[in-house]
């Protein structure tokens, strides 16, 4: 099982596809996947990754991890499964995107601004200590 779904692309490693069927990741034919599991032409997968879940059926075998355009033609996904994966990407592009909060050093404007030596500072009586230097 970790072989062919490392070689369809679902995973970039055999590493990654066994802890994925491991953990539950992976159903064939409705039951629950272990990685040394024989897979057949015509078993229908369920595989979960951070791509999304694809419902896949098996059209051919391989052991071999060769092209994506190759990888493409060992399994066929259903209609169903990728329709709901096109609206689940559309729904996360429509979704507000917010900005990360700036972490790390400030700038320099925005740490005079914070200690009180920017614009209007001279009412701060460390502004004229540190001016008479």
């Amino acid at each position: 099982m970790d072989k062919w779904l490392w070689a369809a692309r679902f995973f970039k490693t055999r590493t990654l596809a066994r802890r994925a069927c491991d953990i539950g990741r992976i159903e064939c034919n409705g039951q629950r996947a272990k990685a040394a599991r024989e897979v057949r032409a015509g078993d229908l997968l369920l595989v979960k990754n951070e791509g999304g879940d694809f419902e896949v059926e098996v059209l051919a075998l391989s052991e071999m991890r060769g092209p994506a355009a190759v990888a493409q033609t060992l399994y066929r996904e259903t209609g169903a499964s990728r329709e709901l994966r096109l609206k689940l990407a559309q729904e996360r592009k429509a979704a507000p995107h917010f900005e990360a909060l700036r972490e790390g050093r400030p700038s320099n404007a925005t740490a005079a601004k914070s200690t009180g030596f920017g614009a209007g500072c001279e009412a701060n009586p460390l502004y004229w200590r540190w001016k008479r230097g």
